[in-house]
């Protein structure tokens, strides 16, 4: 069945006397361990990581070495040649993802009339944009070769300009907007989109999140920071290590990780396949520091919980939590500390948890999406993704984290959860609907 119009989508709920729900309908992803969905799904399941050396760019000469780079990507089969100078390497890794999302949402937006392309809207979150863009610019202008700049350079360095981007080359003209709010950037963005869904406001949103900070600017930045590990650069698959006793710090990672979030009856009544319901959101900020997080744990734990009550469950209802397990020693205690917090010690202990970040690395303000992703698949498949490379659980993260090699279980509803810097905090809560 072909989409509905605003009009024909708002008499068919009025006649159902439904409320709007937002559900998920077509997935993309660009990852540093699997280009497609499909080979995405098989690393996660299996627990294959995709950190490795850099090669971006010569690193021999800093203290770290290692990244969850996205190898063997043709950023020209997205990208023009001629264009390729004048934009950052995140729009093609979101383009990518973005056509595979509206692919398996079967969703050709150049044949939808202009009246459903308007309840269309790409909302996605990003931590830096085009930041790498930006930085290559002034290296260009302070070694004097103006000549190689790019004249977008001022355009494709605003952040809001990759949204307008996605909006042009789909043809979407809804609302064309950008969240920032460091790693919690998708997921806000996504809840967003939920509650643009919800309101009545737009039938379909193109979102997630894309980030491509491997520069040698943005590392070293990191690197002054001391959060990034620096044992493991003749070992890097073994790098980004959450909860394990001897975790030094995280891996920078770049990826793309995009969905077609759409009202439910408009998707049920065009046929497409529902992957799962976006429940519920929960968001809080502790006001508290730049980049610390308090100790205490309080407000992750109230974000979680909002997101719960949000979704009309109980903590009970729990099967899942995607964590945000950076590998950083103060994110993973304090992280551990907050689920104690929200679900309880005793079901805390009973919920079975698992880090992606143990295998793609920390892709900054794309990491949300990389969450929701992972959980998808988990649900799909029936089968939890494993926290690799945790070996010897630090003593203060004694939940269960599924090591290797994972774990045959149905899901009905998953947290995933995410930590940003300034105080952040943002939880979604995903219901499968195949159970219910």
């Amino acid at each position: 069945m072909p989409f509905l119009t605003g009009l024909q989508s708002e008499t068919l709920r009025n006649k159902l006397k439904m409320k709007r729900r937002c559900v998920i309908t077509g997935i993309g992803v660009v990852s540093p361990n699997g280009i497609g969905t499909e080979a995405f799904s098989e690393s996660v399941l299996e627990g294959r990581s995709g950190v490795r050396r850099i090669s971006r760019f010569d690193s021999s000469t800093i203290e770290v070495q290692i990244a969850g780079e996205v190898s063997g990507f043709d950023e020209l089969a997205w990208v023009e040649k001629k264009e390729r100078k004048h934009v950052s390497r995140v729009l093609p890794l979101a383009l990518c993802a973005s056509a595979e999302a509206l692919n398996s949402a079967g969703i050709d937006t150049a044949s939808l009339p202009l009246e459903q392309r308007r309840r269309f809207g790409v909302i996605m979150g990003t931590g830096g944009g085009s930041q790498e863009f930006t930085e290559e610019q002034y290296r260009l202008y302070f070694h004097g070769q103006l000549s190689k700049m790019s004249l977008f350079c001022i355009p494709t360095g605003v952040m809001g300009s990759l949204s307008s981007e996605l909006n042009v080359r789909f043809a979407l003209k809804g609302p064309s907007h950008i969240v920032t709010t460091g790693c919690t950037s998708s997921t806000d963005a996504m809840a967003y989109s939920m509650r643009q869904i919800e309101s009545g406001r737009l039938d379909c949103v193109l979102t997630g999140g894309a980030d491509a900070p491997i520069s040698l600017g943005t590392v070293r930045g990191f690197i002054l920071m001391k959060i990034l590990t620096e044992k493991w650069n003749t070992a890097p698959e073994k790098g980004s290590r959450p909860f394990s006793a001897d975790r030094d710090g995280f891996v920078l990672a770049e990826g793309s990780w995009m969905f077609v979030f759409e009202e439910y009856e408009h998707a049920k009544a065009r046929g497409a396949k529902i992957l799962a319901e976006v429940a519920g959101y929960g968001s809080t900020c502790e006001a508290y520091h730049r980049v610390r997080l308090m100790e205490c744990g309080e407000e992750p734990a109230r974000a979680i919980s909002l997101a719960i009550k949000n979704a009309g469950i109980s903590v009970e209802d729990v099967d899942y939590v995607n964590l945000h397990g950076t590998s950083t020693q103060l994110n993973d205690r304090i992280e551990t500390r907050a689920l104690k917090m929200a679900l309880g010690d005793e079901r805390a202990r009973q919920v079975p948890m698992s880090a992606l970040k143990s295998q793609i690395g920390h892709p900054q303000g794309a990491c949300g999406a990389a969450g929701v992703a992972a959980t998808l698949i988990a649900m799909q498949h029936g089968q939890l993704p494993p926290t690799i490379n945790l070996e010897n659980a630090d003593k203060e993260c004694d939940l269960d984290y599924v090591p290797q090699p994972g774990r045959k279980k149905t899901i009905e509803h998953a947290v995933c959860n995410c930590i940003a810097f300034g105080s952040k905090n943002s939880a979604l809560v995903l219901r499968n609907v195949a159970q219910g």
